[in-house]
């Protein structure tokens, strides 16, 4: 075990603390991604291993930051509704046992429409279970195969309808900007098509949407294509207006931004993620998980080994399976911290980003406000809708 050690300071209000944990595998793996991911096929090690092996790590991360309540927990992957809802319980209770879980916590679990009958959602949420995120990406049939999906809209549909019935919060994930069948596609026609889908989404009454423009990730098979010239994306000014179009009509049906890709009504945002980006702790778990942990007043982030049988055995024989533990530097923290909160709506705060040792400075903050890409509120600093379109532009400019 590591002998760094948290240090208890009564003049130091620690952040929230959160666990994420990862589960590395899907039945199938998506073009356009680029998260940590395995074929389900390859997962060789019983259920008992991975309880054995999360334990372990979890043990691991408690003795380095002991003593504080676990706010929010988030199965993330992957696709995770392809754990056992036993597995699924197991660890909540490991986690349970270490730090604690705070009397209201939220325990989100991302889930495939295809891995998501109602029994087993059931099963979840009498495992712990409050907050289901499903990946539906498309409620488009041909959109869905273009994007390598496996599910039908109607599966979408029903297993979030069932969601719905069984968990506290249900939200879905959708992409936009997608790839075009045909790249001649008129704009006013993709544009109508998006706004048909979308708002056809929005009678479904979810409590909270994650809307994701498409990007092109190296290492992905959409990259190749593109580099082949064989995948045709919305150019920026039609991407620009696919945002703005989104924004409009959620915050009209009562689900306005609260970050860049985020969406929800009043008491459903998800904890875990806001938290993050507000600067909160999280103990990374699992094949490739990456934490942000406050140790002696410094801010540490962890990274895990990304092959699921690697993970396993550094586990077996180490206690965890983390190849890293760093604390960052005032640069490092200080663009994370301006990086993250300018992606909330509701901004960052000067004089706490002050306290945490990130001084923005006055003339580069009133040049970008010039610029009509940040807006200043007393002490607050939010980007505008033009500069949420922008925050690579902005931080560059910020923390130059």
């Amino acid at each position: 075990m590591s002998p760094l050690r948290a240090r208890a300071n009564a003049d130091v209000r620690e952040p929230p603390l959160g666990v994420y944990i990862h589960w590395p595998f899907c039945t199938a793996i998506c073009p356009y991604c680029d998260f940590n991911v395995h074929g389900a096929h390859k997962n060789t090690a019983s259920q008992a291993d991975w309880r054995r092996a999360y334990r372990a790590e979890l043990t691991h991360a408690y003795g380095l930051i002991p003593g504080r309540k676990v706010e929010t927990v988030f199965f993330g992957g992957g696709t995770p509704s392809l754990m056992p809802a036993d597995l699924v319980a197991a660890i909540l209770a490991d986690i349970d046992a270490l730090w604690g879980l705070a009397a209201q916590a939220e325990i989100s679990l991302e889930a495939n429409p295809v891995s998501a009958p109602r029994p087993h959602l059931q099963a979840l949420r009498a495992a712990g279970v409050t907050r289901l995120s499903l990946g539906v990406q498309a409620f488009d049939d041909a959109a869905l195969k273009a994007l390598g999906r496996t599910h039908s809209a109607a599966e979408a549909q029903e297993a979030f309808l069932a969601a719905q019935d069984i968990f506290d919060t249900a939200s879905f994930d959708l992409i936009y900007a997608r790839p075009l069948s045909n790249p001649a596609q008129d704009f006013a026609a993709g544009l109508a098509a998006w706004q048909s889908e979308l708002s056809a989404a929005l009678a479904l009454s979810p409590q909270h949407m994650s809307l994701y423009q498409l990007t092109i990730e190296p290492d992905t098979v959409f990259h190749s294509r593109a580099a082949q010239g064989r995948l045709a994306v919305p150019h920026e000014e039609m991407a620009a207006t696919l945002y703005e179009v989104t924004q409009t009509l959620c915050h009209a049906a009562g689900l306005p931004a609260y970050e860049i890709s985020n969406h929800a009504i009043a008491g459903h945002h998800c904890r875990h993620n806001r938290a993050i980006w507000h600067g909160g702790d999280y103990v990374g778990i699992g094949p490739g998980a990456h934490g942000r942990i406050t140790i002696d007043g410094r801010k540490h982030a962890s990274m895990a080994h990304k092959q699921p049988q690697l993970w396993l055995a550094a586990c077996r024989e180490n206690g965890h399976a983390w190849q890293s533990l760093t604390a960052l530097s005032a640069q490092e923290a200080a663009e994370e911290a301006v990086m993250l909160g300018l992606r909330l709506t509701d901004g960052i705060g000067v004089a706490a980003l002050a306290q945490r040792g990130v001084a923005l400075d006055a003339q580069k903050l009133a040049t970008l406000k010039q610029d009509g890409l940040l807006a200043r509120r007393d002490d607050v600093v939010q980007a505008t809708d033009k500069g949420r379109l922008l925050l690579d532009y902005i931080i560059g400019r910020l923390l130059v």
